[in-house]
């Protein structure tokens, strides 16, 4: 009987506490999720204010809304998410409930045998001729244990009950509690649905406006296809040219110490052969412990790296874009833009020298930075705090962005590089920030 009770205690507690932590971990998932979508809403939002007090409409307020209508479509998902996990969890202690039920009426039957055999045993001289009645000394003392423990586990039982009583009582008020949650994420639901409506009626006027002059918009994308060319141009020329000073470098330490070295043996050489001396091996600057610990690091940060400005939401992702109002028309991006305030300060992503700092039409100046093997590259600035060869650290500011031509935002372009064996490889700086 002892050991039945015990089991039954048991059972109960893995019970609670196992679908308690399941159900806590998933809501506090998703939970997070929606605090992330609630935020970059506010922030696009602030960037459309700010946009719409232009008189005309531009492709970023298009871009923005876009944004908007994509993240609170995310954040739709995510009520439902949630509306779905909460059924599940008040399904699961639904069952929770009545095997709690099942194993206190249990309990309480076993409580009960064991106060009846109490009470048939209740007076000393029964529990004295229970133990004079053993056959030997060891049978005695084992009677005397038992009886012992009988009365400590008729005292935990009756606690055991009591606990699992307002156990059950507290679940019934978590459900409830839920219950009303679930309610309330259906109210929000509701309104972010109708939000939506608003952002996709707002996308379809912006997108009408941008149409009636579909001229302007091709002269205008061949332009900023012509700056995109020419950026990519000098920042490839930019990084190995950097490249080859630094193996040249490299090389030129490598044959002035092989030099010193041919001089050292020859001078203490005792006989007149001449020796011949090996070619020197070229060095890569990769390969210094310093640039191989930097770009492990970088590494090591992928998908955590901070934004290049405090603020912003993307509006032209990496690779193939659609244009968004221009049918069949696509561009290619290196990198990423990000819609930010206007003239908003950019900030290194990670600790890193700064090997370049170009001023190219278009783009206004560049500023890249090395991280090992690795490099990132800031342009569309206005200003750039930094000069080549100065350190900086993760999110110290290296300059400050041009204003975009309505005049009320900017855009910060930022892309990542990654150095393979002497070529620059392109990298999808959207795997490497932060989400």
């Amino acid at each position: 009987m002892v050991t039945a009770v015990l089991k039954n205690s048991l059972f109960l507690v893995l019970l609670i506490s196992t679908g308690s932590v399941w159900s806590q971990k998933k809501s506090d998932q998703l939970q997070a999720e929606q605090n992330k979508l609630e935020k970059k809403l506010s922030t696009t939002k602030s960037l459309l204010d700010k946009v719409k007090k232009g008189t005309e409409s531009s492709l970023n307020e298009l871009k923005l809304i876009e944004n908007q209508v994509k993240n609170r479509e995310l954040l739709v998902r995510n009520f439902d998410n949630q509306i779905r996990s909460a059924e599940l969890t008040i399904s699961s202690k639904g069952v929770q409930i009545k095997e709690l039920q099942k194993r206190l009426v249990l309990l309480k039957e076993q409580y009960r045998k064991l106060l009846i055999y109490a009470y048939k045993h209740r007076n000393k001289s029964a529990k004295m001729m229970y133990i004079f009645s053993s056959s030997n000394y060891f049978e005695a003392v084992k009677r005397t244990s038992y009886l012992k423990r009988l009365s400590e586990i008729q005292q935990k039982q009756f606690k055991v009950i009591l606990q699992n009583e307002k156990t059950i009582h507290k679940e019934i008020s978590t459900i409830k509690q839920e219950k009303d949650h679930k309610k309330e994420l259906l109210e929000e639901k509701i309104v972010e649905k109708q939000q939506i409506e608003k952002d996709k009626t707002n996308k379809q006027l912006a997108l009408e406006k941008l149409r009636k002059d579909e001229n302007s918009l091709m002269a205008e994308l061949k332009e900023q296809e012509r700056q995109k060319a020419e950026l990519k141009r000098r920042i490839k020329l930019a990084i190995e040219k950097e490249i080859a000073d630094a193996e040249a470098k490299a090389k030129k330490e490598a044959e002035k110490k092989a030099s010193l070295a041919s001089k050292s043996s020859t001078s203490t050489s005792t006989n007149k052969t001449t020796t011949a001396t090996a070619p020197a091996k070229e060095v890569s600057f990769t390969d210094t412990k310093e640039n191989i610990a930097m770009g492990k690091n970088f590494e090591s940060n992928r998908g955590k790296l901070p934004w290049p400005v405090a603020k912003g939401s993307i509006t032209e992702n990496y690779g193939k874009n659609a244009h968004p109002t221009l049918p069949n028309v696509y561009t290619n991006n290196n990198g990423v833009d990000i819609g930010a305030p206007k003239n908003a300060q950019v900030r290194a992503v990670f600790d890193g020298e700064v090997t370049s700092v170009l001023n190219i039409p278009g783009a206004g100046k560049v500023v890249i930075i090395k991280h090992g093997a690795y490099r990132t590259v800031y342009s569309n600035l206005q200003e750039a705090y930094v000069s080549v060869g100065d350190k900086v650290g993760s999110k110290q500011s290296i300059g400050s962005l041009l204003a975009d031509e309505e005049g009320n935002l900017s855009t910060s372009h930022f892309e990542i590089h990654q150095v393979v064996e002497g070529t620059v490889q392109r990298i999808n700086p959207t795997l490497w920030l932060a989400q």
